[in-house]
């Protein structure tokens, strides 16, 4: 039974108020609604709605973008009363150690380690195809073999320009949690005047015509598109990881959530509408599908702006990622379960610094060397699994602990955590057998870790033992 030992919520909440480990409490809520805004809004709407809506869904993509949409929103709501709750850095992790135990919890943390390293190592490897394409237009190039992921038939090695801006993101996350967010801040409300742009100026060149035949694909196209763009959608998890730094957890952190969620879902939709209408479906199948569109009807300089705010758009989303897995290796370490110098806390700035630069180099190296473009599917799979996880959770606390102080509560309990189970388990069902099986392999490597070290070198082993000797 020592496998499914839990940590109580009090000692959680203990621990992150111990002064020289626990973070700073500088956040507000619209820090973390612009964190959140920051993290979704990026490669789902610059890169994936084309691919999306030519081999998926067709014009059928703002029902891909609704489904993703309401699996989100429901999950979104147990992550509210999780976050308002439990306080603590380290998210879905956090959540299962005190509802599921010990053994779960850490299949869940190296899921989310999983989900987030891969994230920003992809969206780094993006972020540079774009920056390069932007400097391509002033003359500018980089030599080839520092343009891309090794490759020798390409003649391509590394990808300078990848690892530099993850080199760049560590940098700031070391400076302290307010920092970032106001640059995460400026950032978000660039790209949100882009994507107002496009929709103010594309809304007016749509066909309605494109739109048919609406589900070229059936609904099996659209589930598929579905399970693709949720990618998109990821970024509202980033955000429960800062708990711990937010002022007012209780209040601020469900209005986070669920603010960021429902902007930025009403955007995607809105963007995904125009961007069929105004592009037949079958001609979408491009890296740059909104700067596309612009200029298929000629708007040229329009498309100028739509990839700089495509560059402000992913270096969010980036930073947001990284921050993301900061917090969650933190809360892992502090546990016991990985060395305890992710853990170790700047005095100065109050950020877990080796712990960043440690990240920092791990996804630059996969960033520079490894394509990572096909491995999204394996970014939606941890995610999915994450959101059925902390929804079934919710139930089990409201059993176990239902006098427990929430600053926000889920409606409609039991239907709610259910809706949010089915719709994420519908999605994951939709994802290749590929992707399973590269899930599977991750996790046995995981597990092997926690037997090897993490089983002996936790806390609560530490703490059993200790009381054994006593007694």
């Amino acid at each position: 039974m020592s496998l499914f030992r839990k940590k109580s919520i009090q000692t959680l909440l203990k621990e992150s108020d111990n002064k020289g480990v626990g973070l700073k409490k500088e956040l507000g809520a619209f820090d973390l609604t612009m964190l959140g805004i920051g993290a979704i809004i990026g490669t789902g709407i610059f890169v994936l709605t084309g691919v999306a809506a030519a081999e998926h869904a067709g014009p059928a993509l703002v029902l891909s973008f609704v489904l993703s949409g309401l699996a989100c929103v429901f999950a979104a709501l147990c992550y509210a009363e999780f976050a308002s709750s439990v306080p603590v850095s380290g998210s879905a992790y956090t959540y299962s150690y005190a509802t599921f135990g010990e053994l779960i919890a850490w299949i869940l943390g190296w899921d989310l380690i999983l989900e987030y390293g891969v994230a920003a190592s992809a969206v780094a490897a993006g972020w540079s195809g774009y920056f390069q394409g932007l400097l391509a237009g002033f003359g500018i190039h980089f030599p080839t073999a520092l343009t891309s992921a090794y490759n020798p038939e390409k003649g391509t090695f590394i990808d300078l320009p990848a690892i530099l801006i993850v080199f760049v993101m560590t940098f700031l996350l070391t400076q302290g949690a307010k920092k970032s967010a106001r640059f995460n801040t400026i950032m978000v409300i660039i790209k949100i005047a882009v994507v107002l742009l496009f929709i103010g100026v594309g809304v007016w060149y749509v066909k309605p015509d494109n739109w048919t035949p609406f589900m070229p694909f059936g609904f099996s196209g659209v589930a598929t598109g579905a399970a693709t763009v949720f990618f998109a959608y990821i970024g509202f998890d980033a955000v429960s990881t800062a708990a711990e730094e937010v002022k007012n957890p209780k209040r601020n952190m469900p209005i986070g959530i669920i603010s960021s969620l429902a902007i930025c879902t009403i955007l995607y939709i809105v963007v995904s509408a125009i961007l069929t209408g105004i592009v037949p479906y079958t001609e979408l199948g491009v890296k740059n599908p909104v700067a596309f569109a612009l200029n298929y009807i000629g708007q040229d300089w329009i498309a100028g702006f739509i990839s700089l705010g495509a560059i402000t758009g992913i270096t969010t989303v980036l930073l947001v990622m990284m921050y993301g897995q900061t917090r969650l290796f933190y809360a892992i370490s502090r546990d016991g379960l990985l060395p305890k110098v992710f853990s170790k806390v700047n005095s100065k700035t109050q950020t877990p610094l080796v712990n960043s630069w440690l990240i920092g180099l791990v996804v630059s190296f996969f960033a520079g060397v490894l394509p990572l473009s096909k491995l999204a599917e394996l970014t939606n799979i941890g995610t999915l699994f994450a959101f059925i996880m902390v929804s079934i959770g919710i139930l089990v606390l409201r059993k176990t602990q239902p006098n427990l102080k929430r600053g926000f509560m889920v409606p409609l309990v039991p239907l709610v955590p259910i809706l949010a189970v089915l719709f994420c388990g519908y999605l994951v069902l939709q994802l290749p057998a590929v992707t399973w099986i590269s899930f599977g392999i991750w996790l046995v490597i995981g597990l092997v870790i926690y037997f090897v070290y993490g089983r002996r070198h936790s806390n609560l082993n530490e703490a059993n033992a200790g009381k054994k000797q006593a007694s």
